[in-house]
């Protein structure tokens, strides 16, 4: 049976259950200092005193890098770039998850110790920075300035026929004059000696301050547009992992595949604060719970938030993940 073509029900529950994890590793990242399994509930002193990151990509990220990592798990030669590198707590949380980030920091390790070193230096003095850095392995850009990850993702195929590489493009990221002209280098490298670039652009709609142009123009417009230079587009709308693998299925057998994936900006966070949409708006983009160590109603809804992901079914201290 091909990859994606009627994944079965433990396999849809495994991709799921990942992306669980790393949503709710993520989201403690963001704001945790401690108490990183919830074994009380929240106060204003297990918030970090300063919130800084980005929320908004990162469930879109997350359910990305759980769907390549299962189907391309057995090619040693898969490769990932990350465009929207603000959603480096995502990333972050897969690279934990999957030991990879243990590998150079041995603190990382899959235990309660290694969640508590992971959550609490994220994008605190003396730990990780808020964006994708050297210090992350493998990374070949900062991650900071948008554009560049399509080129880059092209520069890594040249001369290397045996890559496969998946780059994921934010739509925010997609009206810099960088990414689009970047479309164009699949006229230029293509053929047997280079490598095999799959773009999947996530179209979550909005932006640091407003919508994105992209996410505004019909779904035929944006077919047509991505016609126009030369590739295939296959759309994901939503998240279920079974049309997920199928649309990776289908890129597999397109010569110039194009994956448009459909989420909703800050999907799985907050709905509404302070009488104000969230989830699919703007909003989302950054720290959508600024006053969670300061406001008792913020404290409540991100325990809330963070309980919703029940990763006490995920994570039991002694015996690690089970996902």
């Amino acid at each position: 049976m091909n990859p994606g073509v009627g994944i079965s029900y433990n396999t849809s529950e495994h991709i799921r259950r990942r992306v669980r994890a790393a949503d709710y590793l993520t989201v403690a990242q963001l704001f945790l200092l401690q108490n990183f399994l919830l074994d009380h509930p929240l106060s204003p002193d297990d918030i970090k005193p300063r919130l800084l990151g980005h929320w908004g990509t990162c469930h879109g990220i997350n359910v990305v890098y759980a769907n390549l990592k299962y189907f391309y798990s057995a090619r040693s030669e898969f490769q990932f770039i990350l465009g929207p590198g603000h959603g480096f707590p995502a990333l972050q949380a897969n690279l934990f998850l999957d030991g990879d980030l243990e590998k150079v920091d041995p603190k990382a390790s899959p235990t309660l110790a290694g969640i508590e070193y992971l959550c609490k230096n994220f994008s605190f003095p003396g730990g990780f920075p808020s964006h994708s850095s050297p210090l992350t392995p493998s990374v070949v850009t900062e991650g900071g300035e948008l554009g560049y990850a399509l080129g880059t993702a092209y520069g890594v195929a040249l001369g290397h026929p045996e890559k496969q590489i998946a780059v994921l493009i934010g739509d925010g990221e997609f009206e810099t004059g960088t990414a689009l002209a970047s479309l164009n280098l699949k006229k230029l490298i293509s053929g047997e000696t280079n490598g095999r670039v799959l773009p999947i652009l996530a179209l979550n709609g909005y932006k640091i301050s407003g919508p994105t142009i992209f996410a505004r123009k019909s779904e035929r417009e944006q077919l047509e547009t991505i016609r126009g230079f030369g590739f295939t587009p296959i759309v994901v709308d939503g998240n279920d992992p079974e049309k997920f693998q199928l649309a990776l299925n289908m890129a597999e057998s397109s010569k110039s595949p194009f994956i448009l994936f459909k989420t909703e900006k800050g999907e799985t966070g907050p709905e509404e604060v302070s009488g104000q949409k969230v989830a699919g708006n703007y909003l989302a983009h950054q720290i959508p719970l600024p006053l969670a160590k300061t406001e008792p109603d913020q404290l409540d809804m991100l325990e809330e938030w963070l309980r919703g992901y029940h990763f006490e079914e995920l994570f039991t201290e002694g015996k690690g993940f089970s996902i």
